[in-house]
């Protein structure tokens, strides 16, 4: 049985956050909003679900016609912060980028 992830401290987050540039703490989650057309989006969404099944690791997506934002938490860590979390931004800045998404300020 795996165990649960452990949630990050303060001082983590902030250190984590410096590496992701563009993601911002909304409290227990991170959130960026990319800006790109409807059916770009949706491109977008499948392309990311697909590597969130691989990982095991899943984030909130709300899906609008020019835009897409990602929140991202650890549910097994009771809604807090992980590494998890920092590593699937990194993943989904790199799709975005590949996927022609501009990064937009929320």
């Amino acid at each position: 049985m795996a165990e649960n992830p452990v949630p990050l401290t303060g001082d983590e987050i902030d250190a984590a956050l410096r590496e992701v540039p563009g993601w911002r703490r909304d409290g227990d989650e991170i959130t960026r909003t990319f800006g790109i057309r409807y059916h770009g989006g949706v491109a977008l969404i499948v392309h990311v679900a697909d590597i969130e099944r691989l990982i095991g690791h899943h984030a909130d997506i709300d899906l609008r016609w020019d835009r897409v934002r990602f929140g991202i938490t650890t549910h097994d860590a009771g809604n807090r912060l992980t590494t998890a979390d920092f590593d699937l931004a990194t993943r989904i800045d790199a799709i975005a980028e590949a996927h022609g998404a501009r990064a937009l300020d929320a």
